[in-house]
């Protein structure tokens, strides 16, 4: 049966605008995205299948071109459509962040470097710099490594401090296993890097882990 001939508060598109997007699934925001489906299935059948295919909504998203491609009912005009909705939600969370105090808007924060470092297959070690009004200047991946670490050079981040004439920074790094949980050295880094900003008189404000969905904060842990 195709979509159009369901009941109307049951079509994804007429769901949305009567409850909101929040309150679809993935599958349905995925069918809205396909706009069609394929022979014999609707938009969100092949939606439905394609969540099951690539495990999750993440997965598919992250997918490279080839990948993405090679699955039915997608193609190269489909990923280019996804990777600018990505951005687009990307600079959307960051001018909501630039906007105003980081520290006010911590959930903003977080979506932003959750949007920035979530799901890569690789670990990277990153920085919000900030003004001293907690503003973000600019946030920057200073560091990439393999999928189980990242090589921290605190010279570095301390030279691309003084250069931003940041007064604060907020350090960030994912976990590509999805775990978020602070490691040892974690914990060290986190630690040299205050000692190294301090001489000069900039804040580490905190350290957040990205994990698969969700982040920790190592302030609110009780390690910084």
């Amino acid at each position: 049966m195709s979509i159009k001939d369901w009941d109307e508060q049951d079509r994804p598109r007429e769901k949305l605008l009567q409850r909101g997007a929040d309150a679809l699934t993935d599958a349905e925001l995925l069918a809205i995205f396909l706009r069609v489906g394929v022979k014999g299935k609707s938009a969100l059948d092949l939606a439905q299948d394609l969540l099951q295919e690539f495990g999750d909504l993440r997965s598919l998203l992250g997918a490279d071109q080839a990948r993405f491609c090679a699955a039915k009912g997608l193609g190269d005009a489909k990923y280019v459509q996804l990777q600018a909705t990505v951005e687009l939600s990307k600079r959307y969370l960051r001018q909501c962040l630039q906007r105003g105090d980081a520290l006010s808007n911590p959930q903003d924060t977080r979506n932003y470097l959750l949007s920035e470092l979530g799901g890569r297959s690789y670990e990277v070690f990153a920085c919000l710099f900030l003004d001293n009004k907690n503003r973000v200047i600019k946030f920057e991946e200073m560091f990439m490594g393999t999928i189980d670490s990242a090589n921290v050079y605190p010279r570095e981040i301390l030279k691309r401090a003084l250069q931003h004439n940041a007064a604060a920074v907020i350090l960030a790094h994912n976990h590509p296993s999805g775990v978020a949980e602070p490691s040892q050295a974690d914990i060290a880094i986190t630690k040299r890097l205050k000692e190294v900003l301090n001489l000069v008189d900039i804040r580490v404000l905190d350290h957040l882990i990205i994990g698969d969905g969700y982040t920790i904060s190592l302030l609110e842990s009780g390690w910084l």
